[in-house]
């Protein structure tokens, strides 16, 4: 059984939805949460439930992100687990989109994840590790209509999730996004006939495995939903080379791209820029990250 004893564990976004299911398993698997949501009422009454502990401040601004973090530490003197969840919904075309909901939304999701990222990264570094679940989604990786900005913010946390698991793995954190698909008040009647299926409990069965200690896998993308889960890659195909490459050699590629091609999944931008490399062969080495500053 996967359990938390011991473990504290933050939730933003968790006073409803799939927040609240996150909360939920958590606290039955045995972790000690910090439970965050500006929803105050909603929020109080579950931290009641659980015997967690409420924060009421915003996700949106870096002191919010660092205000939220320095609680769990007053409280539990240590933070384990961050699950980056919160979120809202502004959908709109975009020659009709608000640009005050555009900065609300990118200031939720995307700032949001940065700011309680940042926060919790040295007090996971101290601890020599701990774990971060994003949260990305469908509409970013593979796009929908009237989500533009909302699409852009959520698959911006796959990149910064990406680059997060490069930096974080000599120090023992791993982060991972979690791509839900649940029936929840966000996302409204979207799902049709399939919403009945589509209890949060499946993604929370997800997160529970993504956070614990046994599991070993970072930077990765997991879709989870209505019982199904899957991993989610970003791959390329090898291409074509062609020397001194002009234009119109590119439109006779974009002009012929088949159906079906075998791709690979470059485990970070140099990786897939050795996918160049390779047709120089006079350049032996690969490519390689330069060491940090000190």
């Amino acid at each position: 059984m996967l359990n938390f004893d011991g473990q504290v564990v933050v939730v933003t976004g968790a006073a409803g939805g799939l927040g609240r299911a996150y909360a939920e398993l958590f606290a039955a698997r045995g972790a000690r949460l910090l439970l965050n949501d500006t929803a105050a009422d909603g929020l109080r009454e579950l931290c009641a439930t659980l015997d967690a502990v409420a924060d009421t401040n915003t996700v949106a601004t870096p002191e919010g992100g660092e205000a939220i973090i320095q609680h769990a530490l007053d409280a539990f003197g240590r933070v384990d687990v961050l699950v980056n969840n919160a979120g809202i919904a502004r959908p709109n075309y975009l020659d009709e989109l608000d640009w005050d909901d555009l900065a609300a939304t990118l200031s939720v999701h995307l700032l949001g994840a940065f700011h309680l990222s940042r926060a919790a990264w040295r007090p996971l570094r101290t601890a020599g590790g701990g774990t971060i679940v994003n949260t990305s989604s469908a509409v970013g990786l593979f796009g929908q209509q009237r989500s533009s900005g909302y699409a852009a913010a959520k698959l911006g946390i796959v990149g910064m999730t990406r680059v997060l698991a490069i930096e974080g793995a000599p120090h023992g954190i791993r982060v991972n996004v979690i791509a839900p698909v649940a029936s929840s008040p966000m996302a409204g009647p979207v799902y049709g006939l399939l919403d009945p299926m589509l209890d949060p409990k499946f993604v929370a069965a997800a997160v529970i495995a993504l956070a614990h200690d046994s599991c070993t896998l970072t930077g990765e993308v997991i879709s989870a939903g209505g019982g199904r889960i899957a991993r989610v890659a970003i791959a390329t195909s090898a291409g074509a080379f062609v020397p001194g490459l002009e234009a119109e050699d590119a439109a006779r590629y974009l002009a012929s791209l088949p159906a079906a091609e075998q791709y690979v999944t470059p485990g970070s931008a140099m990786e897939e820029i050795d996918l160049i490399r390779v047709n120089y062969p006079q350049l032996t080495e690969p490519m390689r990250y330069p060491e940090p500053q000190s």
